[in-house]
């Protein structure tokens, strides 16, 4: 007998569209271009900071970015992944990170709070081209085989 309700994954893939971001993770550096309505006039506000932590959860994904602003204020922000509002992310750096949410940047202050930037070799980023180069051909030899 045929199910005649959605499904969890169903539902919850509804939502979901290619949004072409830069894959990035928790301790990154990332600028989100966020469209502003003011009036009847639009604009682009760039905010500019670390990803502290990512919330997968469907068409209901977010991701909490964090910047120290002006007297060393600092100020999240929670993004959603799929709104219409978040215009692009632009990659900055890589972080060195060891934990899956950054919450414990919020006690820290000055230079202490600031996430180290991930330094590769040369080997390093050779094996990480090379390795994109196959994730990109993977798909296609699949495809022209069927």
């Amino acid at each position: 007998m045929k199910a005649n309700k959605l499904t969890k994954e169903t539902v919850g893939s509804l939502g979901q569209y290619d949004r072409n971001f830069p894959t990035f993770n928790v301790g990154d550096t990332i600028a989100v271009s966020q469209r502003i309505k003011e009036g009847n006039k639009e604009r682009l506000q760039v905010f500019e900071g670390d990803v502290i932590a990512i919330n997968n959860n469907h068409a209901s994904s977010t991701f909490t970015v964090r910047k120290i602003g002006a007297n060393g204020v600092s100020v999240e922000r929670i993004f959603p992944y799929y709104s219409p509002l978040v215009d692009s992310i632009a990659f900055v750096r890589h972080g060195k990170i060891r934990r899956a949410k950054l919450y414990y940047m919020r006690d820290r202050i000055g230079k202490a709070a600031r996430v180290q930037e991930r330094v590769l070799t040369r080997e390093q980023k050779e094996q990480k081209k090379a390795a994109q180069a196959e994730a990109v051909q993977a798909p296609v030899e699949k495809t022209e085989s069927e």
